[in-house]
């Protein structure tokens, strides 16, 4: 069985002494971790490891599965209020025409409201390797129409046969 969280009660009993603090918060001092359990014990409550890398380590006398309910609840609400930022993808083409753009564009602006980063991908296919130049002028033309709604984080760069470059949204 793999131990994870706080060792308790009969598994402190291995090692020297531990600082004890009470039930309420009060500092008992320097103990042994015997005396520490029965202690607890005789209070109805766990003996629970809050410092293990302490010198000596810290130990509190309080219950258990009442203070892992109020640890899982934190953990809780703390992933509910992150936002995962993603990255979305657009892939262009060097012969990407005006209507095409501007359809992609719109996925690009809305991805960007949505908090979302976007990395625009530009792909050349056989003989568009020689013409990089309207790839890289595709790419700018990209980076100037987004600058209201997003700050260009990498500017362009060929990686083997396509351009990347990542754009993320205004804070």
């Amino acid at each position: 069985m793999r131990e994870t969280g706080p060792r308790i009660n009969e598994r402190l009993l291995r090692g020297g002494d531990i600082r004890l603090i009470g039930a309420n918060g009060e500092n008992l001092g320097v103990t042994s971790p015997e005396r520490a359990l029965s202690l607890a014990e005789d209070a109805g409550l766990d003996l629970v490891e809050i410092s293990p890398t302490a010198n000596p380590p810290v130990c509190k006398i309080m219950d258990f599965g009442k203070f892992k309910y109020e640890t899982q609840k934190k953990e809780a609400e703390a992933r509910k209020n992150q936002k995962v930022i993603e990255i979305k993808e657009v892939k262009f083409r060097p012969g990407t025409d005006t209507h095409d753009y501007d359809v992609k564009m719109r996925s690009v602006f809305k991805f960007l409201e949505e908090g979302d980063k976007v990395k625009v991908t530009l792909r050349f296919r056989g003989r568009e390797m020689a013409h990089q130049d309207l790839g890289k002028a595709l790419l700018d033309r990209v980076a100037e129409d987004v600058k209201a709604a997003g700050k260009i984080e990498s500017m362009p760069r060929l990686e083997g046969r396509q351009m990347v470059m990542m754009i993320g949204p205004v804070k």
